[in-house]
């Protein structure tokens, strides 16, 4: 179990504190919703977390294989719905890793991106596709 505490700054900024590192980060509404855009807002965290986690994941598998991803990054589109009640439509996820396309682990390391539980903590109706690029 992890403890996070939020608390509402004002002005549509929270400010939320992690548990065991007691690391303080803050949210800010965005701009296209009556805020001041000055800081990720709270589903922008959703769209920093998931390719986060799934790099987190590659990096466990590669480490149990004695593989170096070092370099290894990622860049996640968030769109949000324009109709009906605001939420998270897509998290389009590239994944650049610096191995060659030949590379034995290929398929595993792609398929431990897959199963990174922030994508499998999403909601079905948000599009969440991952691609990736081998750049070795």
């Amino acid at each position: 179990m992890v403890e996070v505490t939020a608390r509402y700054e004002g002005d549509l900024r929270c400010a939320a504190t992690h548990g065991p590192s007691k690391t303080t980060i803050f949210t800010d509404a965005p701009v296209d919703n009556h805020g001041k855009g000055e800081a990720f807002s709270p589903t922008d965290l959703v769209a920093a977390a998931l390719p986060a986690c799934m790099m987190t994941i590659i990096g466990i598998v590669a480490n149990r294989h004695g593989v170096d991803v070092r370099g290894m990054s990622a860049r996640t589109e968030k769109v949000m719905t324009s109709e009906g009640p605001r939420r998270i439509k897509s998290l389009c996820t590239t994944i650049t890793v610096p191995l060659a396309a030949d590379h034995p682990q290929r398929e595993l390391f792609e398929n431990a991106a897959h199963t990174c539980p922030v994508h499998k903590s999403l909601h079905p109706d948000i599009h969440a596709p991952i691609e990736f690029v081998w750049a070795g």
